[in-house]
C-alpha cells in the first residue's frame, strides 16, 4: 500500500512543501549560476528513463559553462565547471529543481536514481527491475558508496530497494543522505553533469 499510493502522496506534498519554503534559495541560485555559466543558462536538463522505462526530462542546475576551443569542441569539463558550480555540487544544490520532477510524478524522492537512456537495452531482466519503482533525488545504492562501488553491487542494491521499500527504508535514506550531503561525502565536483563513474556497458 504504501509503495503503490502513500508513497506517492507524501513525495508531493514533501516536495510541494520544500519548494514553498526555499524557493527564495532557488531564486538565487538561479541568479547566481546565469551570470557565472557566462550565457550558458542556469538549469540542465536531459532524458532519463523513469517508471517502467518511460522517458522524461530531469531537471538540475547546470554547474558549468559552455565554453568551447578554436574548432567548436567543448573544453574538458574540469575547464568549465565553475567555482560557483563547485559549490553548488559539493552541497549538493544541484539536485534540488528536481523536486519539480517529483511534483510532475517523473521522480521520487527515494528510489533508484535515473540513469541514462543508453543503458536501456544492456540491463539483464533482473537490473531492469529498478524501474518497476519511480527513479528518486537519492537512493539505497547512494547511502552504500555511490560512485565508489561496482555497477554490479549499485544494481543489487537497486533491486533491494524494490523489494524492501518501506516508509522505514526511505526514512532512513533520508537521514543517510542528509548526513552524507553535511560531510560533503561521495560527492564528485570535479565534472560537471558527466557521468561520474565508467560507463556500463552491459551486464556480464
Amino acid at each position: 500500500m504504501y509503495k503503490h499510493f502513500f508513497k506517492r502522496v507524501i513525495d508531493f506534498s514533501i516536495a510541494l512543501i520544500a519548494l514553498l519554503i526555499i524557493w527564495p534559495i532557488l531564486l538565487v541560485i538561479y541568479i547566481w549560476l546565469s551570470v557565472a555559466n557566462k550565457g550558458a543558462g542556469a538549469f540542465f536538463f536531459q532524458d532519463r528513463p523513469g517508471l517502467h522505462g518511460k522517458i522524461f526530462k530531469v531537471i538540475k542546475f547546470k554547474t558549468m559553462t559552455d565554453e568551447r576551443d578554436a574548432e567548436g569542441n567543448l573544453l574538458p569539463d574540469a575547464d568549465r565547471l565553475t567555482k560557483v558550480g563547485r559549490f553548488v555540487r559539493s552541497t549538493s544544490i544541484d539536485e534540488l529543481p528536481q523536486l519539480i520532477n517529483v511534483l510532475k510524478g517523473d521522480m521520487a524522492l527515494i528510489g533508484p536514481r535515473p540513469l541514462l537512456v543508453q543503458y536501456l537495452p544492456l540491463y539483464s531482466k533482473e537490473q531492469a527491475r529498478r524501474h518497476e519503482v519511480r527513479p528518486g533525488i537519492s537512493g539505497w545504492a547512494q547511502c552504500h558508496g555511490r560512485n565508489t562501488i561496482s555497477w554490479t553491487e549499485k544494481f543489487k542494491l537497486d533491486v533491494w530497494y524494490v523489494d524492501h521499500c518501506t516508509l522505514w527504508t526511505d526514512l532512513k535514506v533520508i537521514c543517510i543522505t542528509i548526513k552524507k550531503v553535511v560531510r560533503r561525502a561521495d560527492i564528485n565536483t570535479t565534472t560537471g553533469e558527466s557521468a561520474t563513474m565508467d560507463c556500463f556497458n552491459g551486464y556480464n
